[in-house]
């Protein structure tokens, strides 16, 4: 029997990748709710017991969860995003038993090492936030996923900051999130030397071969916005 533990996800996407899961999930409710309402029609029977009526309610019950899990019926919007990141996880080549992170490495606060700075809400068009709750081992898959197919690409990105700094802006947003004193964390920034255009390049290079847990369960619900979905297994 799979855990009921939940582990939560904060995304931002863009207003019409939002706008197409909840209509979807809506969808996929007004379904269910008619296929439930067509088998309850079956307790409509003269005579019909109290025992028996409380079997085929059962019944219903126990079929509505098992055509979820198929897939046959989508579910909650949780279940169908949860259909979509298995998927999302097998096409990349990432649904496999990863190890587990050196302690702490994926409970940092802020944002994961190597990432662009945040940008505010509603630049590259991620105008909306949406709460995603994944089975916990699922959700310890992604968190996993990311940081092991990251680790290269940000230990390289730890190496030229080290060389070249972040620039101003980043640094004083490190130093605000660490407790660092921003009149110190401003003159080392500033002592720095100045990346050439080259070195841009590689950082940028190297930024694009970061992958964050945003980044899965974003491209996952662009599966149920714009394509297919498949069968919710109970297991990775």
């Amino acid at each position: 029997m799979a855990s009921m533990a939940k582990m939560k996800f904060h995304v931002a996407v863009t207003e019409e990748s939002l706008k197409r899961l909840n209509q979807h999930a809506r969808n996929e409710r007004d379904r269910e709710e008619a296929w439930v309402s067509e088998r309850r029609r079956e307790l409509i029977v003269p005579g019909l017991s109290r025992r028996a009526a409380a079997a085929i309610r059962r019944d219903i019950r126990a079929r509505v969860a098992r055509m979820r899990r198929t897939g046959e019926l989508g579910g909650t919007r949780d279940d169908i995003v949860t259909r979509a990141v298995r998927e999302e996880l097998r096409a990349r080549g990432l649904d496999r038993k990863w190890p587990k992170p050196p302690e702490g490495e994926v409970d940092a606060p802020g944002r994961r090492w190597g990432t662009p700075p945040s940008q505010p809400m509603g630049e590259g068009g991620y105008s909306h936030r949406v709460s995603v709750n994944l089975p916990y081992s699922l959700g310890e898959a992604v968190r996993r996923a990311a940081y092991w197919t990251s680790k290269a690409a940000v230990e390289a990105l730890q190496e030229w900051a080290d060389r070249w700094g972040d620039g101003v802006n980043v640094a004083m947003r490190e130093a605000e999130r660490d407790g660092i004193p921003a009149d110190l964390a401003l003159m080392a920034a500033v002592g720095n030397l100045s990346a050439p255009q080259s070195a841009l390049e590689i950082r940028d290079r190297l930024r694009a071969q970061v992958l964050t847990t945003g980044d899965l369960i974003r491209a996952a619900i662009d599966r149920i916005a714009y394509g297919e979905q498949g069968e919710l297994p109970e297991d990775l």
